[in-house]
């Protein structure tokens, strides 16, 4: 069955990754501020800047099957140098837009047999690192809530959340920015590598599938085995 699917954020890194498994089979809205990347994809496009514009819910299916955020951020930097404004905008862009559309999508979830939503966390929750304080802070946000709502919502909607460790994608270009920074990341990890968004979106489109109908309210490391591991 062809299910209606929502991204937030999908012209880039693991958002089009999403897209380029699910586009074929499912009828894809990518809600981003660029089209770019997507000219080739069978998908419908709507202008939309999660830190601007309240979605236009006229834009989007009355049924919403699959729905997943994509936007955030890595504000790495020492606790002391961190402003509360920057606690802050992280917060924004990473929970509280989450939770403004959310709330304006509510009806359209609910009109599915039973939607599936999923969320981005961080390693950095489960595992103490320096330097995470701030997006560590919002992440953690986005656990909680996401259990909460699956708590609040179950069996109408099934919410899980994706927590990666460092991905290699735009938004992860500065840490990995030259040969010898990729080769620290490489081994900081259990697999020896840093992810690649093909192995975040794989986790992603189980969690859209029916095939993961009995799994809600879970946080799913896909960090190369860094939480759970000690190997040096």
């Amino acid at each position: 069955m062809r299910k209606n699917i929502l991204l937030i954020g999908g012209s880039h890194g693991i958002g089009f990754e999403i897209a380029l498994k699910l586009y074929r089979d499912h009828n894809i809205f990518i809600a981003s501020r660029t089209s770019e990347n997507l000219g080739n994809l069978e998908v419908t496009h709507i202008p939309y800047d999660a830190s601007k514009d309240e979605i236009d819910t006229s834009t989007v299916p009355e049924t919403i099957d699959g729905f997943v955020y994509c936007p955030g951020s890595i504000n790495l930097k020492p606790f002391k140098i961190l402003t509360p404004k920057a606690f802050e905008d992280d917060m924004q862009i990473n929970f509280m837009f989450l939770v403004k559309i959310i709330h304006s999508l509510l009806p359209k979830f609910k009109n599915s047999d039973q939607a599936s939503l999923v969320f981005f966390s961080t390693v950095a929750v489960k595992i103490g690192m320096p330097f995470h304080t701030s997006i560590a802070a919002a992440k953690g946000a986005i656990e909680g809530f996401a259990k909460a709502l699956a708590a609040e919502y179950a069996p109408q909607f099934r919410v899980n959340v994706i927590a990666p460790s460092l991905t290699d994608t735009p938004l992860a270009g500065r840490l990995l920015e030259n040969d010898k920074k990729k080769e620290l990341m490489n081994n900081r990890h259990p697999m020896k590598r840093v992810g690649q968004a093909e192995d975040i979106a794989n986790i992603a489109k189980f969690l859209l599938s029916d095939e993961s109908s009995w799994i809600t309210g879970q946080v799913i490391g896909v960090d190369g085995g860094m939480s759970t591991l000690n190997v040096n």
